[in-house]
Parts: structure tokens; C-alpha cells; sequence
């Protein structure tokens, strides 16, 4: 039997709360901008819709440090992670032309990840 989704007040206050987000977050960033103005609701809450939204592909998705990351408009996400410290440093790549003769299609979107040791650590 298919689970019906309800439009409950709590969907309409998350879903209002997502569309005005214009940086990357996470499933807790989104709970704990929620909560100061309405402590009701629930993480697991967040959770549910978020997964919705991911199955019903209304919200981009991204894998950051072992955890979703989520952006309203398809972007790049990169980062450098320090084997050493583990640090993540997130950065913008402005083109990926050196790979494309490599790729059969276009690129709508992309996530590097980078692995390395950080300035700080070269230097110790």
C-alpha cells in the first residue's frame, strides 16, 4: 500500500523555509532554523521531508562529510579534505572545460572531492 502524503501546517512551514534558502545546508541547518520560531516541530519531521523531497527531485542533493547537503538550484559542490586533520575546505571551480572531450553529454552539475594535505600541514 503507497503512503499518502498529507499537506500539514508543519509541511507548509518547512517547504516555505526550504524555498527561501539560497546557500547549500543540511537537514539540522533546516531544523534549527525551524525550531526558534516554532519549537514543535521534530528532526525526524525534517528528515521525512527532506527525504521527499530528494525522492520526488525538488531539491538538489549533495554528499558532504557523510551527510546530505541540499541546494534549491543545481550547483557544484567541492571541497579539499585534509588527510591529516580531516578539514574540510569548500571551493568554487568556474570551469570544467579541460574535461570536456571526456564526458559524452553536458554538465549540469557537479561534486569533487579532493583529498590532500592542507598548507598548515605541509608546513609541519
Amino acid at each position: 500500500m503507497t503512503r499518502k502524503s498529507r499537506n500539514t501546517i508543519q509541511k507548509e512551514l518547512i517547504r516555505d523555509k526550504v524555498k527561501n534558502i539560497k546557500e547549500f545546508f543540511t537537514a539540522e541547518d533546516l531544523y534549527k532554523s525551524i525550531k526558534k520560531k516554532y519549537p514543535e516541530i521534530g528532526l525526524a519531521t525534517i528528515y521525512r521531508f527532506m527525504k521527499d523531497l530528494r525522492k520526488t527531485k525538488q531539491i538538489h542533493t549533495y554528499i558532504c562529510n557523510k551527510k546530505f547537503l541540499y541546494s534549491n538550484e543545481k550547483r557544484s559542490h567541492c571541497h579539499f579534505i585534509c588527510e591529516e586533520t580531516g578539514k574540510i575546505t569548500h571551493f568554487d571551480i568556474d570551469s570544467l572545460d579541460f574535461l570536456k572531450d571526456k564526458i559524452p553529454g553536458s554538465i549540469s552539475s557537479f561534486q569533487i572531492e579532493i583529498k590532500g594535505k592542507c598548507k598548515k600541514c605541509l608546513k609541519s
